[in-house]
């Protein structure tokens, strides 16, 4: 059997999807792998597995709550080898049990914050069923909008569900015969059709059975899902690495992670699209279609707070689509001042933009305390108001008898804000003025967001008509939903054929994006 040093790796997507599939070339050699060390980044997790044992733990900022990994020996049948834990990478998968998985060459992997299901191991990702046609591991990223009716549905068919998780009944959806279906063998893709039929959105998936990893995204392509290939490290910072020096293939829920592992960015999943991956290489097997008239419906969210700035949607960096929102927030928010700051760290290129377009200079005004995990997924309020305390420290000399604007690329609870701004103002800040990169969050998302109550949102409660008083600010602005779009519209390359995706679906390669959050306006009709 091929024996392969082992690339995984753990995303900032919330809950993350990854996957690795070798393809049946030469070995890496000694040199080639990545060294041998051990580091905590925030955004992102890796676990690499040589023939030596090494191993690498990288802690995942997202999915702070399970993770799981399902690895495939690649025959038929297969033996699945399943790895769960409870909280971060590092807790959930101590070195020697990561050990137990290196014999596999290719699996999936997931980690999880809950937008549905309790949190409990029994709902921790990649599901294992078995199928008429054997066993298959599943892992999702989003939240199904219909999930109530479709849990009817299965136990109408006599299935019984074990979990609270609606990532379970796509599992259980995916082990049901298509009509169409021959006995003796089965058809991947007609019965993801046949899910995603039953299903709009929002969901992107990674399915394994014996020697073959699908890759789907829900025709509205609401999640992230890209590719890459795993090349030789001296070509992996070089233009003259072709596809001739694949040595395997990789997914995940951001491209963030590729070159961490020896991975290049390959190409997006498009929306619909299902892709088969197998050590022959990536192949697209078929596009489902949108309703007629209807856009794509990629959550915005993601360019403003969730993913990694040095991750790539839509053919652009989302460094870039930042700067462009907090040059568009100057110009529709300008103010007196002396300096501009960040809320650190995904706010820094909205406030860069800001200062550039503003010509005000820029400065830090926040130290960060890098070992504390992001405060918007910590499960309830009490910690993330905690969290909030022993995140920041106020650097005096940068501002002290100063007026500063400060950026930051989202309000939600309004928890976060108000003890930054008392701690600025108590360390010497003459004025705070703050500039928000993204419109106000006024309504729950049902798409994979944990924002599930209008309750909950500042931009709901009575408090917002004078939030600036609220949050003791000078004064409080936001980008406009119009302005939002702009900027993260105007990078988007124009979208002409790719060679590489066999299909003549021009609806899928349409430019649209979730606002929901924002404007109610909700890209399917929600189902409960």
């Amino acid at each position: 059997m091929f024996e392969l040093t082992w690339k995984c790796f753990f995303l900032s997507q919330p809950p993350f999807l990854w996957c690795l599939v070798p393809k049946a070339t030469r070995r890496l050699s000694r040199e080639e792998r990545p060294p041998n060390q051990s580091s905590l980044t925030t955004g992102l997790s890796c676990v690499v597995w040589g023939r030596d044992g090494r191993t690498v733990i990288r802690e995942a900022a997202w999915g702070q709550e399970s993770a799981g990994i399902v690895t495939s020996n690649g025959v038929n049948p297969p033996t699945y080898n399943t790895l769960k834990g409870m909280g971060l990478v590092n807790n959930a998968f101590p070195p020697e049990d990561l050990l137990k998985l290196r014999y596999g060459n290719l699996g999936i992997g997931h980690t999880r914050y809950s937008t549905t299901g309790i949190s409990e191991l029994q709902n921790c990702q990649p599901f294992v069923v078995d199928t008429l046609h054997g066993k298959i591991a599943v892992a999702h990223n989003g939240e199904l909008v219909n999930a109530a009716a479709l849990r009817k549905k299965v136990m109408r068919h006599g299935v019984g569900l074990s979990t609270s998780s609606d990532s379970e009944l796509i599992t259980q959806l995916l082990a049901l015969t298509p009509p169409m279906e021959e006995l003796d063998a089965p058809d991947w893709v007609a019965r993801i059709k046949n899910l995603m039929h039953e299903t709009p959105t929002s969901y992107s998936l990674l399915v394994m059975y014996t020697d073959v990893i699908y890759a789907i995204r829900d025709p509205y392509g609401n999640r992230p899902l890209s590719i890459g290939r795993l090349v030789p490290i001296s070509k992996l910072h070089t233009a003259g690495a072709g596809e001739g020096d694949t040595e395997g293939w990789v997914v995940s829920s951001e491209s963030c992670s590729f070159q961490s592992i020896g991975a290049k960015y390959y190409r997006e999943v498009m929306p619909g699209e299902i892709v088969q991956i197998s050590k022959h290489g990536v192949k697209s097997l078929s596009i489902v279609p949108r309703p007629e008239g209807d856009l794509p419906a990629f959550c915005i969210f993601e360019y403003v707070y969730f993913a990694r700035p040095d991750s790539i949607f839509e053919g652009q960096m989302v460094y870039t689509v930042r700067q462009r929102c907090g040059r568009q927030l100057a110009i529709e928010a300008p103010t007196e001042a002396d300096v501009v700051s960040t809320v650190p760290e995904s706010a820094t290129p909205a406030a860069l933009g800001y200062a550039e377009q503003s010509g005000l200079p820029y400065v830090e005004v926040l130290c960060k305390n890098r070992y504390v995990g992001r405060t918007f997924i910590q499960p309830n309020t009490r910690l993330r108001q905690l969290g909030v305390a022993k995140k920041f420290g106020a650097l005096t000399d940068n501002f002290a008898g100063k007026r500063v604007v400060l950026v930051d690329d989202s309000i939600v609870r309004g928890n976060t804000i108000a003890p930054i701004i008392k701690l600025l103002k108590e360390a010497g800040a003459t004025e705070v003025h703050i500039r928000v990169a993204s419109p106000p969050i006024r309504f729950p998302c049902y798409m994979g967001i944990n924002i599930p109550t209008k309750e909950e949102l500042i931009a709901n409660r009575p408090e917002f008509k004078d939030i600036a008083g609220y949050i003791g600010a000078t004064s409080v602005q936001y980008l406009s939903v119009e302005g939002l779009v702009s900027a993260v519209q105007g990078g988007i390359p124009s979208l002409q054929k790719d060679e590489r995706i066999n299909t003549n679906t021009k609806a899928s390669r349409r430019v649209g994006h979730c606002t929901a959050c924002l404007t109610g306006k909700y890209p399917v009709e929600l189902e409960w």
